[in-house]
């Protein structure tokens, strides 16, 4: 394996049903993975990820652990294919930080899924208080989006790309915010398929409930460099990791720094584990000189690691 790879995992809106299969058929070290993460979370997360249906694997509670699980998975059959692959560093977007932590050996797999199922657990039940919706805008400078939300009370939740923010807030400011950015053109603006005002100050009860969680379990420092989406920069101390995973339930992504970050630090590929697609996508469109592999099912790992062995 190259020394000049970073690995991505995905958060919640990459989920699709079927994700993970061609690895739960393929590899017992991934079969292992859905085993315990069935007898931990108590519903059958394998079924639901290969057979949905749709709108219950949308459900943020079930929806963060399943993407989660499939993620270690299929990571577990790429580990067996390359041991010794060292990364220049990782980064999630979202619930995918924690993934990263548990593939840096910060966390135990057993823990991160109770963080996970935590996690979503707590901003399940603070969006059934809160509707709120989310709101990509495409084809704006830093300064008009925070225009947009000094016009509209939304907040700026996942800077993406240098020219792609998501917004966030109660739907009555997003509503706003979308009729602004198409009136001072837009590229592009989408309604996020989410029922929840992620990322913003909306989420402090989460967060709250949240710090009580995280104080339980035991974090150790990463082995190789994991980015934090609230700073985008490595998190070290299991503290600092701790203190970080909280902020990041109402603080922005800051997707872009994270993934300049791990170029500067020598990444010139990066794989995004499944599933995967929209990760390698905004990589295109921050710096297309680094090749972005999306990996979906074995094959995808199969030229990977043969030519990874060959140089």
């Amino acid at each position: 394996m190259g020394s000049g790879v970073a690995y991505l995992f995905p958060g919640q809106g990459a989920q699709l049903v079927g994700m993970g299969k061609a690895f739960y058929d393929r590899f017992e070290a991934s079969r292992s993975i859905y085993r315990r993460a069935n007898t931990h979370l108590g519903f059958d997360v394998a079924a639901l990820c290969f057979e949905g249906p749709q709108e219950e694997l949308t459900k943020t509670e079930k929806c963060q652990p399943a993407l989660f699980v499939t993620s270690i998975a299929a990571f577990a059959a790429f580990h067996e294919l390359a041991p010794s692959a060292k990364p220049v560093g990782a980064a999630g977007l979202s619930l995918g930080e924690l993934t990263a932590l548990v593939v840096a050996d910060a966390l135990k797999f057993t823990d991160g899924l109770y963080l996970v199922q935590a996690r979503a657990d707590t901003m399940a039940e603070c969006v059934a208080h809160h509707q709120g919706a989310m709101l990509a805008v495409i084809g704006f400078s830093r300064e008009v989006i925070q225009q947009l939300c000094d016009e509209s009370g939304a907040w700026a939740a996942n800077y993406n790309t240098q020219d792609q923010v998501v917004l966030s807030g109660i739907v009555e400011a997003v509503e706003k915010a979308e009729a602004l950015a198409k009136a001072k053109g837009a590229k592009r603006v989408v309604r996020l398929d989410v029922v929840g005002a992620f990322h913003s100050p909306l989420m402090q009860p989460a967060a709250g409930k949240f710090r009580q969680v995280v104080a339980n379990v035991d974090i150790r420092p990463p082995i190789f460099p994991v980015i934090s989406n609230v700073t985008g920069k490595p998190v070290q101390s299991p503290d600092e990791i701790r203190e970080l995973l909280v902020k990041q339930i109402v603080s922005p992504v800051l997707w872009e720094i994270s993934m300049r970050h791990l170029i500067r630090a020598g990444a010139t590929h990066a794989i995004e584990f499944p599933p995967a697609r929209t990760l390698t996508a905004l990589l295109r469109r921050i710096d297309s000189a680094v090749k972005g592999l999306a990996v979906n099912e074995p094959k995808d790992l199969e030229g990977l690691t043969e030519g990874s062995a060959a140089q």
